[in-house]
Order: C-alpha cells, then sequence, then structure tokens
C-alpha cells in the first residue's frame, strides 16, 4: 500500500533542533489491530501499549501516548479514505469486487453527547456569556497563578474553558440549519404545535449530532452511518455518516462516491424502503443502474394496486414497480439483509456501539478506519480461500 498521504503532516523545523516523530505506519498498525479487536478508546490502546506483548511489538520500544494516538485516528480522514480506495481497487484487480450487485444500509449510532446537553437558544446564549467569562477569568488568574495547582493544571483548566467556548459557538452556529428545518416541519403541517415541531435544541457536547430514533425504539444522539457492500465478498465500498434520522436521498450520493472510487457503476443497487423515493430511484435508473427496493403500499388503495404506475411516475420508477412485481425481483431483493445489514453487525463486531469522538469530520474518519480494517480482514479471507 502507498502510505505516503499519512506522512503529509510531519514537517520539518527550521533553525533549530527537533525532534523524531512517531512512524505514521506504527500508528496505523496500532489502531488497525485495535479496531479489529473492537478497541476504540485511545486511553485504551495506550494502555495496551504498555502491557500487551502484542502491542508492544508493534510499538517497537517507541514510547506512545493517547494524545499522540487520538490526534493521529481524527487528522487522518483523506487518507484514510484514500487507503480504502486502495484496497478495493486492488480487491477490484483480483476479481474479489466486481460491483455487480451493491446493497446500501444505514445504522444509527449513538453520539459522544446525552440528551441532557441539548440547549433552546437562549440558554445557549447564556452558557456563551458563561464560558467566555470563564476564559477570561483564568486567563488573568495567570498573573496571580493558585499555588495549590501546578503549571500543568492550570494549562488543563484553561484548555477545558476553551474548548468549551468553541462547543458553545458551534452549537450557536448550527442553530439557523435547525431553525430552518423547523420552519419547514412547520409549513409542512397545518397543525404544528400538536405535531410537536418544537423550537429546535443544539447540544453544547456535539453540535453536530441529531436526536434519532434509534433501533430500540428510543430517542438519542445518535449519527446515521451509511455502508455500501458488494455482494460478491462482503467488501465495504462507500463510507458516509450524515446527521439525518431518514435514510432518504442517501442513495445517489454513495453510488457517486462508489463511482468516483473504482471508476464503475454498480450493475444492481439493493436498498430498502427508506432508500425508496422517486425522485432518487429515477436518477439511479437514469444512470444505468437496476434498482431493488421494496414498493410502499398506496394508502387508501387495495394491496393489487401497488404496484400499478401511478401519476408522476418516470420510465425509470415504472419500471422498478415492474421489477418487483415479479417473483425474481422479490428474490433479489431478500438477499440485501445478508448483504448490507451483515456489513452493519461488523461495525459493532469492531467496538463501534457509541462514538467516542465528536463531530462529523472525526466520527467519518472513526468509520472509515473500521471499513479498512474490515476490508483487510476480507481480503485476508479472499487469500485464503
Amino acid at each position: 500500500m502507498n502510505l505516503d498521504a499519512f506522512y503529509g503532516s510531519i514537517k520539518a523545523v527550521l533553525d533549530g533542533p527537533g525532534r523524531p516523530t512517531t512512524d505514521p505506519q506504527v500508528l496505523l498498525a496500532l489502531w488497525l489491530l485495535a479496531t479489529v479487536q473492537g478497541v476504540g478508546s485511545a486511553r485504551q490502546l495506550a494502555r495496551l501499549c504498555s502491557e500487551h506483548d502484542a502491542y508492544r511489538w508493534l510499538c517497537g520500544g517507541v514510547p506512545i501516548n493517547y494524545h499522540m494516538l487520538s490526534d493521529f485516528r481524527v487528522a487522518q480522514q483523506a487518507a484514510l479514505d484514500g487507503l480504502l480506495t486502495q484496497i478495493v481497487g486492488r480487491l477490484m484487480a483480483v476479481g474479489a469486487v466486481n460491483l455487480e450487485r451493491v446493497a446500501q444500509d444505514g445504522t444509527r449510532v449513538r453520539a459522544s453527547a446525552g440528551a441532557s446537553s441539548f440547549r433552546r437558544k437562549d440558554t445557549l446564549k447564556a452558557c456563551l456569556k458563561e464560558a467566555r467569562e470563564q476564559v477570561k477569568r483564568l486567563a488573568e488568574q495567570r498573573e496571580r497563578p493558585d499555588p495549590g495547582l501546578t503549571k500543568r493544571q492550570q494549562a488543563a483548566q484553561e484548555r477545558a474553558a476553551r474548548e468549551r467556548l468553541e462547543r458553545v459557538e458551534r452549537a450557536l452556529q448550527c442553530l439557523p440549519e435547525l431553525e430552518a428545518a423547523k420552519a419547514r416541519q412547520r409549513k409542512r403541517y397545518a397543525k404544528a404545535e400538536r405535531e410537536g415541531v418544537t423550537e429546535p435544541r443544539v447540544s453544547t457536547t456535539d453540535a453536530e449530532a441529531r436526536v434519532m430514533k434509534m433501533p430500540d425504539g428510543g430517542f438519542r444522539p445518535a449519527y446515521n452511518a451509511q455502508l455500501a457492500t458488494d455482494s460478491a465478498t462482503g467488501v465495504i465500498v462507500g463510507v458516509a455518516v450524515t446527521t439525518s434520522g431518514s435514510d432518504a436521498h442517501q442513495a445517489p450520493p454513495m453510488e457517486e462516491q462508489i463511482e468516483q472510487r473504482t471508476g464503475r457503476r454498480p450493475k444492481e443497487y439493493l436498498i430498502d424502503g427508506g432508500f425508496a423515493s422517486r425522485e432518487d430511484i429515477t436518477l439511479l435508473e437514469k444512470g444505468g443502474i437496476t434498482v431493488y427496493a421494496p414498493v410502499r403500499q398506496p394508502k387508501s388503495r387495495a394491496e393489487e394496486e401497488r404496484y400499478q404506475t401511478r401519476y408522476g411516475d418516470s420510465e425509470g420508477v415504472i419500471a422498478w414497480r415492474q421489477r418487483m412485481a415479479s417473483e425474481e425481483g422479490k428474490a433479489v431483493y431478500r438477499q440485501r439483509g445478508a448483504i448490507a445489514e451483515w456489513a452493519n453487525a461488523q461495525l459493532t463486531q469492531h467496538g463501534l456501539s457509541q462514538f467516542s469522538v465528536r463531530g462529523l469530520t472525526k466520527v467519518t474518519t472513526v468509520l472509515l478506519l473500521i471499513a479498512v480494517a474490515h476490508d483487510l480482514l476480507r481480503w485476508l479471507s479472499i487469500q485464503a480461500a
């Protein structure tokens, strides 16, 4: 593998002594082994590097701390995305990935934020004022340091105050987007107040997390992790994270990502009912992709009318309805669970029951790391077979 992208952040020091940097190959190897074994915490990985022989062997005597591990993981989104592309390309070259049939599915993963961290606009402004005063107060104390605190403890307090200020500012920046969404919701529903459309709230812990309905029926702060999986060998060929609790309109962007990553379009695309809007199916079918997705039962209509052409259907949607009315189409769609939902289950096997990082960029990086680890395991299985 070409790992040049992981070395791009290393900088030389001019006109003065520097220090040797830790080889990115070591850090990448540590994170891959940890991900395979379901370890997602930088602190836990740092402990393993001093206690577990396999991790100690990988370190090769190089000192490792959790700050270094954490900073490396969240800063390598582009490099990990490129590495995933390389792996998929190598597997395509040996025929292990053919994109004959690709399945996409989304799973909601708990965010690193509590429900009590969500605040309305007025409360956010009060929190912002309080955070600014705290930063100012700690800056003034720097001139008259507390004798009971070490310099390291004082620096930690200042860093914590600055980070809280940044999180509150980020929450206020995200508020207009949510207000616009609420306005569209009120416009859509005539009885907005009775429909539960309330004043928007944003988390001061993770401003980009959104409250979503989870698989157990509860509502918690989460992200929507999207995976596209090739049916031939279960290799992940597409990764995305969204802040929407719905899967609607997620299929075309993922298919475009697959085309950019592989240079080819899938021949058949399997998605569940949450993805199946007429606009998206029309777009995919125009690109020469055969879509397999369940057809929703129309309201106030008989079961036999489900597959009949409706007003406004495009040629692609008509072909999709006819395809899903056949037993052959239904049989192909039934394979979706064994492909897409199996890939989603691998996230839990790799320790992703809840994100330990905050923000859409960092969350996407963690999901890319898991996809790389998963595909490397599939590669080893293919070679063994």
